[in-house]
């Protein structure tokens, strides 16, 4: 494969060459692997970025409908937006659906639009393994604003976090009472909480609902990246494409503050410094899965397994087998 072929037109826009691009990243063979790090690293010299939008939200919330209607008002503003949806795999088959491009029909027949569905696999977080490194491709590729969509399991999805400039959580009315507002977990890192269908019988209900969230945010702790009244709670309609305009207001107003005060930057490096820990303990995993890994640990798990042997011991030894020392 020729690395700055590729490269030359990703830079150039190329739909075809992102999507190859794409795929490589995401492939785990080592001399794929070799190839996407060197194509990252020609790419990582343009210096171009995006508006990264985390979103999340249990299923049957309307994400994909979400994307559909607020994607096509930013390319209606003349951004060009990539999203970037990951499917979850199934833990018998490691199969996906990938069908989140079918409930986005207006967004997929934009041009200035691209979407990309991944599987989830193995990854835990909401997130795929390598969306941080498709997130870096398609700003190389010149789009304004990529939308990184998560599996939407509940409240562990907190990854997408470390990959995004703004993460909105998405939720249904009367979803839960307010005091889901303070849980730990996702909703302690939302920088905007968004109440979808907040239309027909349940204007009312997503009203209360968000009035209810509102108030709960107000007794988190204010976080220093945050302006005065964030993050806070709103009301759209991904049915009626109403709110959408707000939506992107308050983002614009979030960022803008974030980038005057220093914390845009500070947030991208510490994001940098956590994927390269990320890959340091992916490296160390990846020795488990060598011959000589999997068949001490077939051996040693047969000795925990009849009681001659503590799993703590066992682990231990392992560790020392594979050059690494037990914590």
């Amino acid at each position: 494969m020729d690395i700055s072929d590729l490269a030359d037109k990703i830079v150039q826009g190329d739909r075809r060459a992102l999507a190859r691009a794409i795929t490589l990243v995401e492939s785990s063979r080592a001399d794929h692997r070799d190839d996407a790090t060197a194509l990252l690293e020609r790419l990582r010299a343009e210096g171009r970025e995006a508006l990264r939008i985390g979103l999340s939200g249990t299923p049957g919330v309307g994400k994909s409908t979400f994307i559909d209607g607020f994607g096509g008002m930013l390319t209606g503003d003349g951004l060009k937006v990539a999203v970037l949806a990951v499917d979850p795999s199934s833990a018998r088959s490691g199969g996906s659906i990938l069908g989140d491009k079918t409930r986005m029909e207006r967004l997929s027949r934009d041009p200035n639009a691209f979407i990309r569905p991944s599987p989830s696999q193995t990854h835990l977080g909401g997130v795929a393994r390598r969306s941080r490194e498709a997130v870096a491709l398609c700003e190389a590729a010149g789009f304004d604003v990529v939308l990184i969509e998560t599996v939407g399991v509940g409240q562990s999805e907190t990854v997408v976090a470390e990959m995004s400039d703004l993460f909105a959580l998405l939720l249904a009315p009367a979803g839960g009472d307010e005091l889901q507002g303070v849980k730990r977990g996702i909703m302690e890192i939302a920088d905007l909480i968004v109440i979808n269908k907040a239309d027909g019988d349940l204007r009312a209900t997503a009203t209360r609902t968000c009035s209810d969230y509102s108030g709960a945010l107000r007794l988190l702790r204010k976080r220093p990246q945050d302006p005065d009244g964030f993050p806070k709670a709103l009301m759209v309609s991904a049915m009626e494409e109403t709110g959408f305009r707000k939506l992107w207001e308050e983002m614009q107003t979030l960022i803008d503050w974030r980038r005057a005060h220093g914390h845009w930057k500070a947030r991208r490096a510490g994001q940098a410094r956590y994927w390269f820990e990320e890959e340091v303990r992916q490296g160390f995993l990846a020795q488990l899965r060598t011959d000589a890994a999997q068949a001490a640990l077939q051996a040693l798990g047969a000795q925990v397994a009849e009681g001659r042997i503590t799993p703590s011991v066992a682990a231990a030894q392992l560790l020392e087998q594979i050059g690494v020392a037990p914590a």
